[in-house]
C-alpha cells in the first residue's frame, strides 16, 4: 500500500515535536531555570545553537520544554473532548427527533457560541489561570465538535440494512450504538481527532500569549512569544524561533489528518 505523501510529511514533523518533547524529561542543552544574564539575546549559534531570550535563557530547551506543555494540554483536551463529546453524539443519533436529542444538540449550540478564549476567561476568573484550566477551557469547546461529527456520521448509519437486522434481532439502541456504529465511524473520528489536536495546540498557545495558560516560570510557546515581543526589533529570534515550532507543528498535524482521510474514506482510496 502506498502511503500518501501528506501522510508522510505530517508524520515526520509530528515525530519531531513528539521526540523533541519526550527527550525534554531526559535532558536539555541547558537548564529552562538557568539565566545567564551576560548571555542574554544572543543570536543561534556558538554555544547556544538557537540563541537566548532576554533572561539568558537557552531558547532550544525553552522550545524542547515548551513542546512537552503544548502537546500535553492538547493532547489531555482532545481526550477530554472525544471522551465527553462522542457519547453525547451517539445518544442524540440514537434518539434522533426525541427531546434527548434536541436538548443535547441546543446544549451544543450554546457551547458554540462561546469561543475557547471566552471560556478561559470565565474559568480563569473563578479559579486563576494554569494549564489544566487551558485544558479545561480546550476540552469543552471540543466536546460540541466532536459531538456533532458522530451524530452526523452516526445518523446516517442508523439507515443500513445491518443496523435495522441489529434492530430485528432485539439489541438495544446502546448497544448497537457501542457494536455497530462506534467501529464504523471511529476512522472519521481520529481524522477529526488529528484536526482538533492542531487547533488545540493553537488554542493553548493562544491562552499561555495572554496569560491564561500556563503559569509563569512555566515553559510555552504561547508564552515565549509574549515574553518575545517587546523584544523582536533587538533579537527577532526570540519570536521568529517559537512562532515557527507552532507553525510547523500545526501543519504536520494537518498534513497528517488529510492523510488519514485520504486512507480511511474509501472515495479516495483510489484517487491518484
Amino acid at each position: 500500500m502506498r502511503w500518501p505523501p501528506a501522510l508522510v510529511a505530517g508524520a515526520a514533523l509530528t515525530a519531531v515535536f513528539v521526540l523533541a518533547a519526550a527527550l525534554s524529561f531526559l535532558w536539555t542543552p541547558a537548564p529552562t531555570t538557568g539565566m545567564d544574564i551576560a548571555a542574554r539575546l544572543r543570536p543561534p549559534g556558538g554555544g547556544h545553537l538557537l540563541g537566548t531570550d532576554h533572561f539568558g535563557r537557552d531558547m532550544l530547551s525553552m522550545l524542547m520544554v515548551g513542546a512537552r506543555t503544548s502537546l500535553a494540554v492538547a493532547v489531555v483536551a482532545v481526550g477530554f473532548g472525544m471522551a465527553a463529546g462522542v457519547p453525547l453524539g451517539l445518544l442524540a443519533a440514537a434518539r434522533q427527533g426525541s427531546l434527548v436529542d434536541e436538548v443535547v444538540m441546543r446544549a451544543n449550540d450554546l457551547v458554540f457560541a462561546f469561543p475557547a478564549l471566552v471560556i478561559a476567561i470565565l474559568i480563569t476568573a473563578v479559579f486563576g489561570p494554569s494549564a489544566f484550566n487551558a485544558i479545561l477551557a480546550i476540552g469543552i469547546f471540543n466536546t460540541p465538535v466532536f459531538a456533532r461529527v458522530s451524530r452526523g456520521a452516526a445518523l446516517a448509519l442508523w439507515t443500513l440494512d445491518y443496523v435495522r437486522a441489529a434492530q430485528v434481532a432485539g439489541k438495544g439502541r446502546a448497544r448497537i450504538s457501542v457494536e455497530h456504529i462506534l467501529p464504523n465511524i471511529l476512522n472519521l473520528l481520529i481524522v477529526q481527532g488529528t484536526i482538533q489536536f492542531s487547533l488545540g495546540i493553537l488554542a493553548e498557545a493562544a491562552l499561555s500569549y495572554v496569560g491564561l495558560g500556563a503559569p509563569p516560570g512555566t515553559p510555552s510557546w504561547g508564552r515565549m512569544l509574549a515574553e518575545a515581543q517587546t523584544m523582536i526589533a533587538l533579537a527577532p529570534h526570540t519570536a521568529v524561533i517559537p512562532g515557527t515550532a507552532i507553525v510547523l507543528a500545526v501543519l504536520g498535524l494537518n498534513l497528517m489528518g488529510d492523510g488519514l482521510r485520504d486512507i480511511t474514506d474509501p472515495r479516495l482510496r483510489g484517487a491518484p
